[in-house]
């Protein structure tokens, strides 16, 4: 019998695949995941995706399914001790039970390390779900015994399936009618993420039940009434800490809007909940290249620079090095042609295919391959005044096609000019 003073999203958390909602490309009939569950034989393994997409619940889905005894640690809170009792026990049962870890990339090289003989012997299955990039969090000996598979952010589709189970289980909660008539702030509040899209809409229908002074009357849940709800119940509706991704969002937002003070303050509030200065350095790593770029190429080294210092220091000195740098990298001047460019150049491969590259530009080891005429034709850039050479580079397919479109900040409107003088009328500079 289900209870009914559980939490919503532990009350609707699916017990099988048929009710597990998104990561069709996992979990989907046919789909990798789907078909080593039916094998049975289910490898250590890596989530990694975005907050509130369904890693915890996958990873018990595949306990239940596959009738092993499911243990979950938090990185946060557990430390080697806690992985060792696991194992221990692990030793008694008939069959390798299913260890879970939350936000793995926060555990030590020293917390990973433990894990390793358990998993290289098949004492237990790991399953560790983390939001970061495992290549960079966690060590080369356990990746290689782990299959990584990522999880996508849910659909708008995915997230109205949740509402209308959310709003069933609701109507039985409070034995009344309750009609969603509008869900687009539930969504907006929600940011994607299935737990606090069902911790939003809980909330609003308790909220809005306890107001009602008729019983009997269907209740009407509408955008403005959710986000009075929310707005007012903040601390209750955030009790388990998913504020930690909007806090982290306004200070990536406040440096690409070159705001050092709000960018100080959402630092501040990382440092005072205890953050990893490593996620923060690495944020502003990804920044510095993203929206600054070649305005200020001194800002990718400052921010590389930001993230070895706090490896090295930690807290509470970190503080200071990422002051600095996130004062500096929301002072600087901004530019995101560089993401722009990659992503257009990307965009051309996928449509175009592998084209031939061509023949001037090729490598010629060999005397076929020069009597074929690779490299020939290829105009050697130091032989030529000012280093340049006018030549084509594309292939034939997509010549003149631009990808780099200067800011006009400063330095790229230089670089503008110093290609509009090399290229003249080619790529529109």
């Amino acid at each position: 019998m289900t209870n009914l003073a559980q939490p919503l999203a532990e009350q609707l958390r699916p017990q099988s695949l048929d009710e597990y909602i998104g990561q069709e490309h996992l979990v989907g009939e046919g789909a990798i995941l789907h078909r080593a569950l039916d094998s049975g034989r289910i490898p250590s393994m890596i989530f990694w995706g975005p907050p509130g997409v369904g890693k915890t619940t996958l990873a018990y889905i595949i306990s239940k399914q596959t009738d092993r005894q499911f243990f979950v640690l938090s990185a946060v809170s557990s430390g080697v001790k806690d992985v060792r009792e696991v194992i221990d026990r692990a030793r008694m049962l008939p069959k390798a039970p299913i260890l879970f870890i939350d936000e793995i990339h926060r555990f030590s090289k020293s917390q990973q390390d433990s894990l390793l003989a358990a998993v290289e012997k098949g004492l237990v299955t790991l399953i560790g779900a983390t939001t970061e990039n495992p290549s960079f969090e966690v060590i080369a000996p356990l990746l290689s015994r782990s299959q990584i598979y990522v999880l996508k952010s849910l659909e708008k589709k995915h997230l109205v399936s949740l509402l209308k189970n959310a709003v069933t289980a609701l109507q039985i909660r409070y034995k009344r009618e309750i009609i969603l008539k509008e869900n687009s702030a539930l969504m907006q509040i929600s940011g994607g993420d299935a737990r606090k899209l069902l911790n939003a809409i809980e909330l609003v229908t308790d909220v809005l039940d306890s107001e009602s002074s008729d019983k009997n009357k269907a209740l009407e849940i509408t955008d403005q009434d959710a986000k009075r709800c929310i707005q007012n119940n903040l601390v209750k509706y955030d009790k388990k800490g998913e504020m930690h991704y909007d806090v982290v969002s306004a200070f990536i937002k406040s440096m690409r809007g070159s705001d050092p003070n709000a960018a100080v303050y959402y630092l501040a509030r990382m440092v005072e909940a205890g953050e990893d200065p490593l996620f923060i350095a690495r944020r502003m790593l990804i920044l510095a290249a993203e929206d600054i770029g070649n305005a200020n190429p001194n800002a990718l080294l400052l921010a590389n620079s930001c993230f070895e210092a706090v490896g090295k220091i930690g807290w509470p000195e970190s503080r200071i090095i990422l002051s600095q740098t996130a004062i500096y990298l929301a002072a600087s001047a901004k530019s995101n042609a560089a993401y722009l460019a990659i992503n257009k150049a990307l965009e051309t491969v996928r449509k175009t295919g592998d084209l031939p590259v061509p023949l001037p530009l090729r490598n010629a080891p060999t005397k076929l391959m020069k009597e074929l005429g690779y490299g020939e034709s290829y105009k050697y850039s130091h032989d030529y005044p000012g280093n340049f050479a006018a030549q084509e580079f594309l292939p034939e397919e997509i010549a003149n096609n631009c990808f780099f479109e200067p800011g006009s900040n400063p330095r790229e409107q230089e670089m503008r000019k110093s290609l509009h003088e090399k290229w003249k009328g080619k790529y529109g500079y």
